[in-house]
């Protein structure tokens, strides 16, 4: 039986443009882009487990609306990964390279050209799927 991975990711809004990080070498899904986030340890919401990632990962600090944005359940070699995604906006700090080998802040229409991994492509087609006329991301 594989592991169950539960995970969080941020949509990360700021100035209409969303935050796409790449993964770096030597690791699982190298070089493929995700929204930044990671594993809920136990003892904690999927808040709290994503405003924790973001401080370590990013250096940030966000607010993140309550509502959980997107979901997705992805079947990878080393387990089975449950993504939960929440739109999130930047309070504090510029995001620093911890853990990612690059950044870029892209408007919602051209987040799909990136290489995203399988369990992030759920929330890149729902970030699409939401745009109002003028690029603003339409949140439910």
């Amino acid at each position: 039986m594989k592991k169950e991975i539960n995970v969080v990711g941020a949509v990360l809004v700021k100035e209409n443009k969303i935050l796409c990080c790449q993964r770096g070498p030597g690791r699982s899904l190298a070089y493929l882009w995700e929204f930044p986030g990671g594993k809920i340890e136990a003892g904690e919401t999927k808040i709290d487990a994503l405003a924790r990632e973001l401080k370590e990962e990013l250096k940030i600090s966000v607010s993140i609306e309550k509502n959980e944005f997107a979901f997705c359940r992805f079947d990878y070699d080393f387990g089975v990964v449950h993504l939960t995604t929440f739109i999130c906006h930047l309070i504090d700090g510029e995001p620093e390279l911890t853990e990612h080998i690059t950044i870029k802040w892209l408007k919602p229409k051209d987040i799909g050209e990136l290489d995203w991994a399988p369990a992030d492509l759920p929330t890149v087609i729902k970030i699409q799927k939401s745009l109002k006329m003028d690029g603003e991301i339409l949140y439910e």
